[in-house]
């Protein structure tokens, strides 16, 4: 089997996972269904926005989770994006151990479609050769 290589670009709302082989690129996308994050004004004396900013974590952690499990361990990866999203995914892998032996590169892009995401992908990959 040949070595997979993979790419995700993420943002709060999605990821688009690449995985690349000598033969192919196959595509993915995982949703995160974490709502908009707003920001309070005014005294919280009830922990309100404590306990948002809890669940809103917790939920994007599952993202991240639900994201790391789909990519099993490709031989490279390749995490890129506009915002935050990419880096809180490379923490993740720390704490889960994940992707040990992956060499991980991690870039800032803007938004781009996902025949861009695919072409970035296989770029990064045939570079690697």
């Amino acid at each position: 089997m040949d070595a997979v290589n993979a790419g995700v670009w993420i943002d709060h709302s999605k990821a688009v996972l690449v995985f690349v082989s000598k033969d192919d690129a196959v595509t993915a996308t995982i949703r995160s269904h974490v709502p908009g994050h707003p920001h309070y004004a005014g005294a919280q004396d009830r922990g309100g926005e404590q306990k948002y900013e809890a669940r809103h974590t917790q939920r994007l952690d599952q993202f991240y989770d639900d994201v790391i499990a789909k990519l099993d361990t490709p031989a490279s990866l390749l995490v890129f994006g506009p915002g935050e999203a990419k880096r809180e995914l490379q923490k993740r892998f720390a704490r889960r151990h994940a992707l040990r032996t992956t060499s991980v590169v991690v870039e800032t892009s803007d938004t781009l479609t996902d025949a861009q995401i695919v072409a970035k992908v296989k770029t990064h990959a045939a570079s690697l050769h």
